[in-house]
């Protein structure tokens, strides 16, 4: 059965098993995360669930998004995205899921969104190799040749081309995550490494699920 909740990226710590072994976790709030839209084939053309987490002021709330809350008959909400899931149809409008939906050795998928490093050079942006640092080299982090001289026109620099630019701040989705412990008290669930975006992101957390055969 596929699922899946929002959740918001507290930060990391490590643990000690029944072993004695350490374990780094990132710790992620995950209070309820409220079902605002419900779609199926038969209206839609495909089955997907609206989630909605986290709250914000009524002043900040857009007149169509009012209504749309007003709609699910739910308080607004910061955080919504559209998950697609085979039983969308099994979820009612208003409905709650909170952490204890996944359990302890669950393994998920978790998508959120990466850290911004600004502006970056092919070497740390791609990993490209720098070139000679002798004193007759003048190609030390450059990134080389990016086109090639083409009869008749000239060269081309094809789209696509790995070059220096923006670095991070892209959607990032890490599979096959383990679920170390969940804290249903607390609403908090610790993932076993590490989890993309900064402390205080937003992020989404869904159940691998195993490709048919």
């Amino acid at each position: 059965m596929a699922k899946g909740i929002l959740g918001k990226k507290i930060g990391m710590t490590q643990i000690f098993t029944q072993q004695g072994e350490v374990v780094p976790v990132t710790v992620v709030e995950a209070s309820s995360s409220v079902v605002l839209q419900n779609k199926t084939v038969e209206s839609d053309g495909y089955n997907a669930v609206q989630l909605g987490f986290g709250t914000v002021k009524d002043k900040n709330v857009t007149k169509p998004m009012q209504g749309h809350f007003a709609k699910a008959g739910v308080k607004p909400v910061r955080f919504i995205r559209e998950l697609r899931l085979a039983d969308a149809p099994e979820y009612n409008v208003g409905d709650s899921i909170g952490v204890d939906a996944f359990a302890d050795g669950e393994i998920v998928d978790i998508t959120g969104i990466a850290k911004g490093k600004g502006f970056a050079g092919g070497i740390k942006r791609h990993h490209f190799r720098r070139g000679p640092m002798a004193h007759g080299s003048k190609s030390h982090r450059e990134p080389g040749t990016i086109g090639s001289r083409m009869s008749g026109g000239g060269g081309k620099v094809f789209k696509g081309k790995k070059l220096p630019g923006r670095m991070g701040g892209n959607k990032v989705t890490i599979q096959r995550l383990t679920v170390v412990k969940v804290d249903a008290e607390r609403n908090l669930i610790l993932i076993k490494g590490a989890v993309p975006g900064p402390k205080g992101g937003f992020v989404i957390i869904r159940n691998t699920v195993k490709p048919m055969k």
